[in-house]
């Protein structure tokens, strides 16, 4: 690790919660502690403002009393009341050796599963070592994107393929901007000025969400549609859109797939039965079909709440296919947003993926807890987790499901984290994690197009460590067992690995020298050396998907799961209310979960109407519940919620309840991806008595 200096100083650092805007951040540090916490104006897209979560929160995740600073062994029980010893790293790394081995010699590799998500979003600490190490290993394939972005990421790539779309910097030359289930108050905060700004010069704003959220209130036009109906939106668009001829014909016939079998599933919806499924009214569906007809150019932003339900790839497509048939790309502000296809990382070399076996089936992140309680005999039973970057007792659907598995008696469970989380009172071993404080890293961003680079700021705390030293660490020892783990790529420096994670060949990055990306500097990966305009979808790039063209119809999903058109599934009714749990304003997932103050909105929020029907007032302790689990929040009652909805953010921490939201969350899977379904989430509530 680099020397810090210990004087009082500001200095830069990323940050690295799993957030659209990945904003640059001056830090405060005093004798090697963090002190405080604000924006920086080095990133163009973030200019200085940071949110209040990351204000208020970062400085005790790094300091607190929950932070983690030497390696522990559990001695008691596990769960909430577990105790724990602290142990040397030596101890440590011996006993998951000695215990990975054995269940090696007993079961095979695949009886080690690695439980990662969306903890630190850097390359390095969210997949280059620890990948290599579990690759090399021979552990099983874990995918996480169910639990969050997968449904969207394989809705557009069956549409568009890998081709990238337009940064959201765009807006500002956009006439129409629709946001379609993306409270970007809570998750994509500086967009929000982009967007206004575009409104000041003439643009229209369209939000699509089921709450009134605070973007929604600056909107033209705001469609507060039932959770779970936004493919039937998009669909009776459409249908619309082609009856008044406001098809962009020449650009169908051009680039497009599929588009006579589209439209004749689209025009089984009508405006009229839009308005009823949806539960919006008609004169604003109308006015929304006419924004698309006569307003040009167009961009749609999506967020992950269209997908978080069993029509969920369906409602992303569906909206994606909007711009689509009015032919709104080519020109500035006229697209979808979406920056994967500008950053200039090589997945490939940093995790060194030739290592996996091509008899590796992957499993799904939501299908672990089942697999642990009921083992298929057809395939390697699970003998050991290992959780880090990821805090599964506050994120998974089906709570009481993962924490059973949690406490099966042979599973041996390694923990790695910042802080000591739920999900870590579960394990044997507990490893301390550096902060992104206290390492060097780059970050990309789903927000926008900067590649940004971090040093450490502040010493590592106690006897934490980065992400890539423990797995060296690990290595190193796994390599007296097995010689694959002497190879020189276990101790690639973290400095080789940022190397290493940037493709040189990169459009963004040719003719660039090859120490371009410096702290400070970062790198607009939407231009090239010159400062010309990367190549984007129909701006030099043509859709990567089999045809070379757009794909309304999808020959891969169609094969995968008998989705080759986007298709309405109504939900069977148990219960009169879905449970929505959005972004909250004052957690990333879970992260601050434990911190005083970032719990405040902890609570269930209900329409008045509802509320009144039920003689429930304003602050009253109410039970939520459905067949899964019963929990007791308060209520707060506000207009901003649509009638036969509630409302609690997630990623609270468990503290002294005996649950979270997350209880109540079924377990059935989306149309595709096998993403997790939150918004299907039906309940009802009783007064407390």
């Amino acid at each position: 690790m680099p020397k810090i200096d210990t004087t009082r100083d500001e200095r830069p650092a990323v940050c690295p919660l799993d957030c659209a805007d990945t904003c640059s951040l001056n830090v405060e540090v005093e004798h090697g502690r963090v002190k405080k916490v604000r924006g920086s104006s080095t990133n163009p897209f973030t200019r200085g403002k940071i949110c209040a979560k990351v204000a208020t929160g970062l400085q005790e995740q790094v300091h607190g009393p929950d932070r983690l600073e030497r390696p522990l062994k559990r001695i008691g029980d596990r769960g909430p009341l577990a105790t724990f010893e602290p142990i040397s790293w030596t101890e440590a790394i011996e006993t998951i050796y000695q215990n990975f081995e054995s269940s090696i010699k007993a079961h095979g590799p695949l009886s080690i599963v690695p439980m990662a998500y969306g903890g630190p979003m850097g390359r390095l600490a969210g997949g280059s070592m620890d990948k290599r190490f579990f690759n090399a290993l021979g552990a099983q394939q874990v995918n996480s994107s169910p639990l969050c972005a997968g449904i969207t990421d394989e809705a557009y790539t069956s549409m568009f393929g890998e081709s990238g779309g337009i940064a959201q910097a765009e807006f500002t030359h956009s006439k129409l901007i629709v946001v379609w289930g993306n409270n970007i108050t809570a998750c994509n905060l500086h967009l929000t000025k982009i967007i206004r700004d575009a409104q000041k010069q003439g643009a229209k704003l369209v939000v699509i969400d089921p709450k009134k959220t605070r973007i929604a209130e600056h909107a033209d036009l705001h469609l507060q549609l039932l959770p779970g109906t936004d493919v039937v939106l998009a669909y009776a668009v459409a249908a619309e859109l082609k009856r008044i001829k406001a098809l962009d014909e020449q650009f169908l016939k051009e680039n497009v797939v599929g588009v006579e079998s589209y439209f004749a599933e689209a025009e089984k919806f009508s405006l009229e039965q839009a308005a009823q499924l949806c539960d919006l009214k008609l004169e604003d569906i109308e006015k929304f079909a006419s924004y698309w007809k006569d307003i040009k150019p167009a961009a749609i932003n999506t967020g992950i709440g269209a997908e978080r339900n069993r029509n969920g790839g369906s409602g992303i497509r569906a909206a994606l296919a909007l711009p689509v048939i009015t032919g709104n790309f080519g020109p500035k502000g006229g697209g979808v947003c979406n920056v994967s296809g500008y950053f200039p990382t090589n997945s490939q070399a940093l995790q060194r993926k030739d290592l996996i076996s091509d008899e590796h089936e992957t499993l799904s992140i939501l299908d672990i807890p089942d697999l642990i309680l009921e083992p298929n005999a057809k395939k390697a039973p699970i003998k050991n987790l290992f959780i880090y970057n990821h805090n599964p007792v506050a994120v998974h659907p089906r709570q009481d499901r993962m924490i059973e598995a949690l406490l099966k008696e042979d599973l041996f469970i390694v923990g790695c984290d910042i802080t000591l989380t739920d999900s870590m009172r579960y394990a044997d071993i507990i490893l301390p994690a550096a902060s992104h404080l206290e390492y060097s890293d780059i970050y990309t961003a789903y927000g926008h197009s900067f590649l940004q680079r971090s040093e450490a700021a502040i010493p590592p705390v106690g006897e934490a460590l980065p992400n890539t030293e423990i797995f060296r660490r690990l290595a190193q020892r796994f390599s007296q067992s097995n010689s694959i783990f002497a190879d020189p790529m276990f101790k690639e420096s973290d400095e080789s690995l940022i190397r290493t994670a940037v493709d040189p060949k990169h459009p963004a990055m040719v003719d660039r020298p090859e120490d371009s990306l410096k702290v400070n500097s970062p790198i607009d990966c939407s231009k090239d050396a010159s400062g010309r305009d990367t190549p984007s979808l129909f701006r030099g790039l043509m859709p990567s998907t089999p045809s070379g063209k757009i794909e309304l119809f999808s020959s891969t999903l169609e094969r995968e799961y008998r989705q080759g058109l986007p298709t309405w599934t109504a939900l069977e009714r148990s219960h009169p209310f879905i449970l929505v749990t959005p972004s909250s304003e004052k957690r990333t997932n879970s992260t601050f979960g434990n911190i005083e103050g970032h719990d405040s909105d902890v609570l269930l929020e209900i329409n008045p109407q509802d509320a009144l029907e039920r003689s429930l007032r304003d602050g009253q302790a109410v039970y939520v519940f459905n067949q899964q689990a019963e929990l007791l929040l308060n209520l707060k009652v506000s207009s901003n919620v649509k009638k036969g909805t509630l409302y609690s953010p997630k990623g609270a921490w468990l503290k002294h309840r005996s649950h979270t939201v997350n209880a109540l969350i079924p377990g059935h899977k989306a149309d595709i991806a096998g993403g997790a379904c939150y918004n299907d989430t039906q309940v009802d509530i009783r007064a407390c008595d």
